[in-house]
């Protein structure tokens, strides 16, 4: 089974997307209505129930509720997302959920039940970041010459490959110069390229260890509660306020590489704000540094090329005309 992963809420649906004239025959991959099944959440494994099961632009979609989970988090999947329900795949997310470790580490991930986050907890994870934020800024206006130079010492150095940076660069350009916008949802989101990198490092290694499974839990939240405080550019935010509709929708589901790149250049900033053992700081910069170089073999295919026109430049184009 594959374990790309948009998880983006698909609640549009036209008529000719759900049309059956080209139904294909139904077959042991199918799902049906009201079977219970296993469904991926990001890296993780979660009983779900197909609600509804529709055939769009020539691939089924299952409109999925996670079981124990408040129906908010309810979403439509592809076939890529979902595993029947049997013994031995019960045996692989119980696996699953023993190597992601997530007893041991209530703050990593989504929650310490190995459920998506409810809404509360989204809100509490924003107020966090703000938190540690202001933290920062009263370390520096408050405390003086010696303990800014302690904090400046503790940043955790994350180089980013010179064709990142190049990317940076092109991404400034297209929105701030250019009044383009990436084009929201992305394929493969933040979600994904996560997962994508699991598998990656699981082949490498042999097995997966909690700790890469730990830091991308920790990267995907940093990425959820940063991107609306510091990582959009002031011409994004509307498309923000559009592409992310739902409170409890998060933003890994919708943006892509484009906007997880810019987090890495705010990340020494932000673990400089949290209480991290030199040693912990020292293996995570490491699987940092590892993780770019990954974006870096697969730039061509994550990243865009080039990016859409905004609805302004497009307003502002016809009435020139």
């Amino acid at each position: 089974m594959g374990s790309s992963n948009t998880g983006v809420k698909d609640d549009s649906t036209t008529d000719a997307d759900t049309s059956t004239g080209d139904l294909p025959a139904s077959n042991s991959g199918t799902f049906s209505e009201g079977e219970k099944v296993l469904a991926y959440h990001g890296p993780r494994i979660y009983e779900a129930k197909v609600q509804k099961a529709e055939f769009r632009k020539k691939e089924w979609r299952y409109f999925v509720h996670y079981l124990g989970i408040k129906s908010d988090w309810d979403e439509w999947v592809g076939m890529d997302r979902l595993m029947k329900h049997t013994e031995e795949n019960v045996l692989k997310q119980q696996a699953l959920d023993k190597k992601q470790g997530a007893e041991k580490n209530p703050k990593s991930g989504r929650s310490a039940q190995a459920k998506p986050k409810s809404s509360t907890d989204a809100k509490v994870e924003k107020e966090d970041l703000k938190s540690y934020v202001a933290r920062g800024k009263r370390r520096k206006s408050d405390s003086g010459i010696e303990k800014d130079n302690a904090s400046t010492e503790k940043l955790v150095k994350i180089p980013i490959p010179a064709t990142l940076k190049k990317q940076l660069v092109d991404d400034w350009d297209f929105v701030t110069q250019q009044d383009k916008l990436v084009k929201l949802p992305r394929i493969p989101n933040v979600d994904a390229i996560l997962i994508k990198y699991l598998e990656y490092r699981i082949k490498k290694d042999g097995t997966m260890t909690d700790y890469v499974a730990e830091i991308l839990n920790g990267l995907r939240s940093y990425f959820d509660r940063a991107l609306p405080m510091m990582l959009l550019y002031k011409k994004e935010r509307q498309q923000f306020q559009e592409a992310i509709y739902h409170p409890d929708l998060s933003p890994s589901t919708v943006y892509g590489a484009e906007h997880l790149l810019r987090l890495f250049v705010k990340l020494p900033e932000l673990l400089a704000c949290v209480n991290i053992e030199e040693e912990t700081l020292i293996g995570m910069q490491q699987k940092f540094i590892d993780f770019l170089k990954f974006l870096q073999k697969n730039q061509s295919t994550f990243f865009l090329s080039a990016y859409e026109g905004s609805k302004s430049s497009e307003g502002s184009g016809r009435g020139k005309g």
